[in-house]
């Protein structure tokens, strides 16, 4: 019997839906994706706040009665039920290196390229001077540690890079450049090289999520 499908309520530019749908595809797991219309504020109507993210935020899943919100809390959710022990390590020394790096993608990463993109694609109020150097404060410290492993919590790629990934990859959007970042570099066409994988549109027009 085939599995049914998880339902993702997203916006298809939103770095942090992407996180999820990317995550998906790369379980293989059956989904299907329910447009949550930004521009409208359908995010913030009260069936969804009710129903789906209180505070009123995609990405937001339905697998079947579990109804999750929040990118990195549905990260751990997928690789604990589906991943195999493959995308969430079960000792706790890794498990840490993991938070770790979930830790930054709430903070760092989002204070930094995903803040500068949203400036650049969307015409957020954003200082984006700070925002640009916070990102390469951020891009130096990614290098360093990939320079040291091949993903960001090890040997293996992790939710941790699923979490990373899209906003890197994206930078360039919000005028953050990866030039002087090889390592960065080939970490991105690692991700992108693994089976399963899918990438969000570049030409971006719409509304930033969290």
């Amino acid at each position: 019997m085939s599995q049914p499908s998880i339902k993702l309520y997203g916006f298809p530019l939103s770095g942090h839906s992407h996180r999820v749908e990317l995550m998906l595809s790369l379980l293989g797991l059956p989904s299907e994706f329910i447009l949550v219309d930004l521009k409208q504020g359908a995010q913030k109507s009260a069936d969804f706040m009710a129903n789906l993210n209180s505070f009123g935020q995609v990405p937001a899943i339905d697998d079947n009665g579990t109804v999750l919100a929040d990118s990195n809390a549905i990260l751990v959710y997928l690789a604990t039920t589906y991943g195999n022990g493959q995308w969430l390590p079960s000792d706790p020394v890794g498990q840490a290196r993991v938070q770790r790096w979930l830790s930054a993608a709430a903070g760092q990463l989002h204070d930094g390229p995903a803040a500068a993109r949203l400036a650049v694609v969307f015409g957020a109020e954003v200082d984006t001077v700070s925002a640009i150097n916070r990102s390469h404060a951020l891009l130096k410290r990614v290098e360093q540690q990939l320079s040291q492993s091949r993903f960001l919590a090890g040997e293996q790629p992790s939710i941790a890079d699923i979490a990373f990934y899209t906003y890197v990859a994206h930078a360039p959007e919000g005028n953050v450049s990866l030039a002087d970042y090889p390592q960065v570099r080939a970490w991105l066409a690692a991700i992108e090289a693994l089976p399963g994988f899918v990438g969000m549109p570049r030409t971006a027009v719409g509304l930033q999520s969290k």
